[in-house]
């Protein structure tokens, strides 16, 4: 299979810089329409099945091998009927010519080598969250991508929702304003994972929606976390963590395995409007508040009006747009073979992956620190951590991938 090679390393990081923003992926060329894309999915535990499902009932795509060290469990998945291979060695599927795109779905510690492996066979890839476990693996993988002119796209499930959607529309717009406060809570009595904390289980959501739906010239600068361990499991059961933006405004995540009551909500306040998205509300996903606080400019005071409050409260109405219900996981395959057809980059291409990895690992750090700022940005998360002050008041191809039963994966439809 042969592999288009981009016009240069900068230029490929500048046309990535933007996040989710649509931008030709370096040296790709587009494809025919109506041509389907030969696919292997790589992981057959707990979501390698969702992902086989998906990827037969997206017309752009056709699957042609399910890879998982345990081949019974792969035959389990297709059923008896299935036209569709199984193999236990990864060296089968990159052997096939017909085999175009690879979607991983492993253990987070499996990926860096099957992306690398597959991006050097010259295989564009789908790989689940986190893209890797470490940022400087995952700024090597967006290289060579770039690199090749190959499409590397994180499955940020989340971003593909309908409300989702429709939330990064009004961000972008403009149609709420200047994002002044992100502020999620995923909380609920859930599984203690035995190998990650709760901000390593539960705000890779949150921090990929953020990425996503922030507007292009706002992006974290420094994230602190506090955790706690209340009933002694040798991990933070409960966290909080803050994400300081470049436009001064706060994004605050709550994560919680301990409460008794499961909550999904995230509000998104702007100059303008305010957007509510509780996730448990199928009747009412999002509701567009036209309700904020209004500050008068000194330089518009007149003295009739000098007396009075600069602050003014801003009371509208309510709007809860309709939206059709999706499986976001559909989008996601859609999205996939969409950008390898049309040669652009996807909607959460590897380095939105990369960002998102960057965050956890400041907030990891931040733990560490006692709560501290960290910074971070397209250096940070890759060498030694200096901690900010708190802000004043205002290789080889592998053979056998092991299979996808982690906590991560577990946790991808959380």
């Amino acid at each position: 299979m042969s592999m288009q090679h981009g016009p240069g390393h900068a230029l490929a990081q500048e046309a990535h810089e933007a996040p989710g923003e649509h931008v030709p992926t370096p040296g790709a060329t587009g494809s025919a329409p109506g041509r389907r894309i030969g696919l292997a999915v790589v992981g057959a535990g707990y979501w390698g099945p969702n992902l086989v499902r998906n990827a037969q009932q997206t017309p752009a795509l056709r699957l042609h091998w399910l890879c998982d060290l345990d081949e019974e469990r792969s035959r389990r998945v297709l059923g008896e009927y299935s036209t569709v291979r199984t193999t236990t060695s990864f060296d089968d599927v990159l052997a096939d010519d017909r085999v175009e795109a690879v979607a991983v779905a492993t253990p987070a510690a499996a990926h860096y080598k099957l992306v690398r492996a597959a991006l050097e066979a010259g295989r564009h890839v789908l790989v689940e969250k986190p893209i890797t476990t470490t940022a400087d693996e995952a700024a090597e993988l967006c290289e060579l991508a770039e690199e090749r002119g190959l499409v590397l796209m994180c499955d940020h499930t989340f971003c593909y929702t309908p409300v989702v959607r429709r939330i990064r529309e009004l961000v972008h717009g403009g149609e709420i304003g200047d994002v002044q406060f992100f502020d999620s809570v995923r909380i609920n009595l859930g599984l203690v994972q035995p190998d990650v904390d709760v901000l390593w289980d539960l705000a890779p959501h949150d921090l990929s929606i953020l990425d996503f739906v922030l507007p292009p010239g706002v992006e974290p600068v420094g994230v602190s976390a506090q955790g706690a361990d209340p009933i002694g499991a040798g991990r933070a059961c409960v966290a909080y963590l803050t994400v300081r933006l470049s436009n001064g405004a706060l994004a605050h995540c709550h994560v919680n395995w301990l409460s008794p009551t499961k909550v999904r909500t995230t509000l998104i306040g702007g100059s303008r409007r305010t957007l509510v998205w509780d996730d448990l509300n199928p009747q009412a996903r999002l509701a567009i508040h036209d309700r904020g606080v209004d500050l008068t400019p000194p330089d518009e005071l007149t003295d009739a009006i000098r007396h009075r409050a600069m602050i003014s409260y801003r009371v509208g109405d309510m709007v809860a747009p309709a939206l059709v219900e999706q499986e976001a996981l559909r989008n996601v395959m859609a999205e996939f073979a969409a950008a390898v057809t049309e040669g652009r980059a996807p909607l959460t291409d590897g380095r939105s992956g990369l960002r998102v990895l960057r965050l956890l690992h400041a907030a990891s750090r931040s733990l560490e620190l006692g709560g501290a700022t960290v910074p971070v940005g397209p250096a940070a998360g890759t060498g030694p951590v200096t901690a900010l002050p708190s802000p004043a008041p205002s290789s080889p191809a592998p053979s056998s991938p092991a299979p996808s039963n982690t906590a991560q994966e577990r946790a991808a439809a959380r």
